[in-house]
């Protein structure tokens, strides 16, 4: 982006896509903010000053804040680097924003002796074993999971995770009552 022109033209573009992404036509959308077609379609096209006016029934409209209209995109939105977290013989790396609703994880498990403490809480949480082989115990249950092999389970059952035999890798995937859970321990 060289300056306000292009982020202008990129508020400009988003409103036209989500209008189109939508399905709503100039009148529909002029139906939803109080604006007349002609106005929405001079602001699309540049012949009228983006102004807040305008730009906040469009953005309410279209069920957007303004700051996602004018957001620079740059490599930060969309390159996650993962910094390792240690705890015991468990390791993990973050793989999503700290924001969203759902939450991925890399973990390294160390094989420790003894039946693990089972967590309970709500949610669900999926698994994919990359490397070795763990135990996934779920209360009385011991179910063993290789390499290549995912899991999904309820968390209200209790629940942990071991290595077998050797360290093993996975991505967890779950919600935020997981992350407390699994990766504030």
């Amino acid at each position: 982006m060289n300056g306000a022109a292009d982020i202008e033209a990129l508020a400009r573009s988003r409103l036209r896509s989500l209008r189109t992404t939508l399905g709503y036509s100039l009148d529909e959308l002029a139906q939803r903010t109080n604006l007349s077609p002609s106005t929405i379609s001079r602001v699309e096209t540049g012949r009228r000053t983006l102004s807040l006016d305008v730009l906040v029934p469009l953005a309410h409209a279209l069920q957007v804040s303004l700051d996602v209209l004018f957001e620079v995109p740059t490599d930060d939105d969309v390159v996650i680097r993962p910094v390792a977290h240690s705890s015991g013989t468990r390791t993990t790396w973050p793989l999503s924003r700290p924001d969203g609703r759902m939450v991925a994880v890399k973990m390294r498990v160390e094989p420790s002796e003894g039946r693990p403490g089972q967590r309970v809480h709500p949610g669900h949480d999926w698994f994919l074993v990359l490397e070795g082989r763990v135990r996934l115990w779920l209360g009385e249950r011991q179910i063993d999971v290789d390499a290549g092999e995912a899991a999904e389970f309820a968390t209200m059952v209790p629940h942990a995770i071991t290595a077998l035999d050797a360290p093993a890798e996975l991505i967890m995937v779950f919600d935020r009552d997981g992350q407390r859970a699994h990766v504030h321990q």
